[in-house]
């Protein structure tokens, strides 16, 4: 058994040092329409590191050949399956620039916007990566309106302004949690007027109720009355625009002492 193991061992050794031997022969070799066939091979078995070397010297050849076409875009799909996303991207985009009316411009678009996509990050990261991603889809969606891909794309689009709307929304929250009372305030604002339609609205307001009751708790009295007021405000939005809230209940108490230090005020 030992014997046979050892056997398939060395065989297999052999044979990967002749493959190797074979490939940098071929590599360093003049015929470029055998590197041309032999890197095709390569892609289709998925090794595309010896694809990519292929391809690299035989570019020059290739330029302005119908096999050059072919080449770029099949060097940008290699960095894309080997998950190098910003080289893929790269190489998408010179492809398409290069060649504009190629059958293949309109998926190099496409999957360019897709590595950045797929760079998105999570949200306690810098998100340049999804503005990035936003700004490619969009110039996919200009250049290719009629692409069946579009519905597809703006799906992606929604799903990275999302995305964005959550992390600026972390943002507001974190200012409220550090009892940064103005801070939130113009946060949660600015919010509420970019994404009028945001699920969190209910939550805003209640925070901002008590966002401006602290606030006015750690005010000077002559800030006062107009602090608490503002707390009142919210929170008759909050009853108009969310009857049923359970936040209304949970607000009671604090609008209670808001109400009982106004009228001490007076």
């Amino acid at each position: 058994m030992f014997r046979n193991r050892l056997f398939l061992l060395i065989m297999m050794c052999l044979l990967g040092c002749m493959s190797c031997s074979k490939y940098k022969k071929l590599l360093k070799g003049t015929d470029n329409e055998a590197k041309y066939e032999a890197a095709l091979d390569y892609f289709e078995k998925k090794n595309y590191d010896r694809a990519l070397q292929l391809f690299d010297v035989m570019q020059a050849y290739y330029r302005n050949k119908p096999e050059g076409e072919k080449i770029a875009y099949l060097t940008a799909e290699c960095y894309f399956y080997k998950e190098d996303y910003y080289i893929a991207s790269g190489y998408y985009k010179r492809f398409v620039t290069r060649y504009p009316y190629s059958n293949d411009a309109e998926d190099a678009l496409y999957k360019s916007a897709i590595c950045y996509y797929k760079l998105s990050p999570k949200l306690s990261l810098d998100q340049s990566d999804t503005y990035t991603a936003l700004n490619e889809f969009q110039t996919f969606v200009n250049t290719f309106p009629n692409s069946p891909r579009v519905d597809e794309v703006n799906g992606k689009i929604d799903t990275l302004r999302n995305k964005l709307a959550d992390k600026e929304y972390a943002i507001c929250n974190l200012y409220f949690k550090m009892e940064e009372y103005q801070a939130a305030i113009t946060s949660y604002e600015t919010f509420l007027k970019d994404h009028p339609n945001t699920e969190y609205r209910e939550e805003i307001l209640n925070n901002m109720v008590i966002n401006y009751y602290r606030y006015a708790e750690n005010s000077v009295k002559s800030k006062q009355r107009e602090r608490y007021e503002l707390a009142i405000e919210k929170y008759n939005t909050l009853c108009y625009v969310y009857p049923e809230s359970p936040y209304i209940a949970e607000l009671e108490p604090t609008i209670k002492k808001i109400r009982e230090k106004l009228e001490k005020i007076k």
